[in-house]
C-alpha cells in the first residue's frame, strides 16, 4: 500500500476573487535598468502552530529586495506595507515601472491598487500558474529562506523578525548573483550597464529558478 506524502508546503496565492486580474506587461519585455519591473510574492514560513508569511518586492533587473513585510496572516495589510516601504525608497522615481506579481487577492485588491495607482506603477500579472511565470520572485523567496535558513527560527516571532530584517540587508549589500555578473543587488542597483544574464528553462534544474 503506497503511503500519500504530507505536504511540504502552504498555498499562499488565492486567485478565485471578485477582483480585477491584469494581463502580462513582463513576459516578452527586456529587462535593461533598476526600477524597470518590481517583482512580488508571498512566502510561507514557519508551521501549523507558528506560521508567518513573508512578503517581498525584488527589483528584476538587480535583484535587490526594496520592499518586505513579515506577518502572522494573508491579509492585504502585510503585501500593503511591503509595497509601501518600497515605494518610499525609490531611487529611480520620473523613470517608468511595473509591478508584477500572480493574481493573488492581496494584489488585486482595492487597497493595493490603489496604492499602485496613487504612484503611477503600472500592474501585470502572470496568467498561469507555471512558476516560471514570476521566476525571479520565486528564486529570491527561496535564497532568503534557504541560505538564510529562516525555518530554524519560526518558532518565535520576535527572534525571526530580526532574523528576516538582517538577512534581508547581508543579501542586498553582500549576497552576489551570477546573473548580475557577480554584483551584489546593492551595486547592480546603482548602475544600468551590466546587462543580465537570462536562463533557459532547459537549463535550469528543477526547483532552482537560476541564480
Amino acid at each position: 500500500m503506497s503511503i500519500k506524502p504530507i505536504r511540504s508546503y502552504r498555498t499562499t496565492t488565492n486567485s478565485h476573487h471578485r477582483f480585477r486580474k491584469h494581463k502580462n506587461l513582463v513576459s516578452e519585455m527586456t529587462i535593461s535598468r533598476p526600477e524597470q519591473v518590481w517583482v512580488s510574492d508571498i512566502t510561507y514560513i514557519g508551521n501549523r502552530g507558528n506560521h508567518h508569511y513573508l512578503s517581498l518586492i525584488t527589483d528584476a533587473y538587480s535583484k535587490k529586495i526594496v520592499g518586505y513585510n513579515l506577518s502572522d496572516n494573508l491579509n492585504v495589510e502585510g503585501a500593503l506595507d511591503a509595497l509601501k516601504k518600497a515605494i518610499k525608497k525609490r531611487k529611480y522615481e520620473k523613470e517608468p515601472l511595473i509591478h508584477h506579481s500572480d493574481r493573488g487577492i492581496q494584489y488585486c485588491s482595492n487597497q493595493y491598487q490603489k496604492r499602485l495607482n496613487k504612484s503611477n506603477i503600472l500592474t501585470s500579472m502572470t496568467e498561469s500558474y507555471d512558476p516560471y511565470a514570476n521566476a525571479i520572485a520565486e528564486r529570491v523567496n527561496g535564497i532568503i529562506k534557504g541560505e538564510f535558513e529562516l525555518e530554524k527560527y519560526a518558532h518565535n516571532s520576535k527572534v525571526l523578525k530580526a532574523l528576516v530584517a538582517e538577512s534581508i540587508e547581508t543579501y542586498n549589500k553582500l549576497r552576489p548573483h551570477f546573473s548580475c555578473g557577480m554584483l551584489t543587488p546593492e551595486q547592480m542597483h546603482e548602475q544600468r550597464k551590466v546587462k543580465i544574464k537570462k536562463y533557459s528553462k532547459k537549463l535550469v534544474p528543477k526547483g532552482t529558478l537560476g541564480d
